[in-house]
């Protein structure tokens, strides 16, 4: 009877453990769950990426100085309505990520940027984030800011027709990188995913690995693993959607100044084996920075990873590796617009082709292997 009796009761323990561990698995029913796996997946679709073109309004004038143009409202008006409004366009392009002066603002037909890009089929995106500021106590390093009142500004953004964001984080190999700058940038930008997923919007993981150093590529990749493990780590416990994120990692390359450089076939290598030990399959799109390689460069390893197979959709996101040719020859100059979509519609296809593993760079301008790497870059 007794043995009876304390059998009975170790049962009912072992019950009770197993009910305790699945509640605390949480199974996720949010508000916007549909329409973020909706919206991710409409940007990571075949032969298409997306247009970076969120330039904070300094950077912005940094780019119109280079052509000799005047940093005002109206000149860099002109010149992200040359780029959304590029016939054809989406074709390419899927979705365009946004500095919020663009988002509130109108064309010069008075017509919102926001409904502009609807009907040219480009989804609406928003930089999020507040910028680098020094990191206390660290090598040197930054931290991202932007999170104070971020549940109040991506509301209004869901609002104003945005769809999805970016958050920009910073890893500097030759600062170490520090324990505490890896935990503080992969903590941000779970907290901002969770923050932007809860107003509606899918948020790109962006931990940047900067390509300043002298280090190797296998240097590069253990970072870049260290960085990615974290980052999940703390998206896992945020309960971030997967299924309604996109990532925009670096490419895992050489340093900038190391004298063993790689070509794309062992890039591609590289970065897709840090992707498969770090990234789930669950999340729908790698969305890569060109992060100051050359046009070609930045198409060529993507082309090569797309010659292998992999779960996601292996896609870019680029700035500079899409709008360099764009700038140079628009020169401010409204007869030069129509020369410079058609310049864009190039580029944009050359990475669409490379998307889809289709890349031919024999057509390529020599112009397109100028190097933009700048050491210290800020947006």
């Amino acid at each position: 009877m007794a043995f009876a009796l304390k059998s009975a009761a170790s049962a009912k323990a072992v019950r009770a453990q197993t009910a305790s561990r699945r509640s605390a698995v949480v199974v996720r029913a949010g508000k916007y769950d549909e329409e973020l796996i909706k919206t991710a997946n409409a940007v990571a679709s075949p032969g298409r990426g997306i247009l970076a073109m969120d330039e904070s309004n300094a950077t912005c004038g940094k780019r119109l100085d280079s052509i000799g143009v005047e940093n005002n409202e109206e000149n860099r008006r002109a010149y992200r309505e040359l780029l959304v409004s590029a016939p054809g366009l989406n074709k390419y392009i899927s979705g365009a990520i946004l500095f919020e002066e663009t988002l509130y603002q109108n064309t010069k037909s008075g017509k919102k940027f926001v409904d502009l890009m609807n009907e040219n089929g480009i989804i609406p995106g928003i930089k999020v984030d507040k910028g680098l500021a020094p990191l206390a106590n660290s090598n040197g390093e930054s931290w991202c800011m932007g999170l104070d009142g971020l549940d109040k500004r991506t509301a209004d953004y869901y609002k104003a027709g945005a769809r999805f964001a970016k958050w920009r984080s910073v890893v500097s190999i030759p600062a170490g990188p520090s324990t505490i700058a890896v935990r503080d940038c992969a903590y941000g930008l779970a907290r901002y995913a969770a923050i932007s997923q809860a107003s509606g919007l899918v948020p790109i993981v962006e931990p940047e690995v900067l390509l300043d150093g002298e280090h190797d590529i296998d240097r590069t990749l253990e970072v870049a693993e260290a960085v990615w493990a974290e980052t999940f780590k703390y998206l896992a416990d945020n309960k971030v959607l997967f299924e309604g994120i996109l990532l925009k990692p670096a490419m895992v390359t050489p340093g900038a100044e190391c004298k063993n450089r790689a070509g794309p076939e062992k890039v591609a290598d590289y970065t897709l084996k840090m992707l498969r030990r770090r990234v789930p399959p669950a999340v729908p799109g790698i969305m890569f920075l060109s992060g100051g390689q050359s046009e070609l460069e930045a198409t060529l390893n993507l082309n090569a990873m797309n010659q292998k197979p992999n779960p996601w959709h292996v896609s870019f996101s680029y700035a500079r590796a899409l709008q360099n040719t764009v700038l140079k020859t628009w020169q401010g100059k409204p007869e030069n617009v129509q020369a410079a979509q058609e310049a864009l519609m190039k580029r944009a296809k050359a990475n669409s082709d490379a998307q889809l593993g289709k890349y031919d760079p024999s057509t390529e301008s020599k112009s397109a292997a100028e190097g933009m790497y700048q050491k210290g870059y800020t947006y």
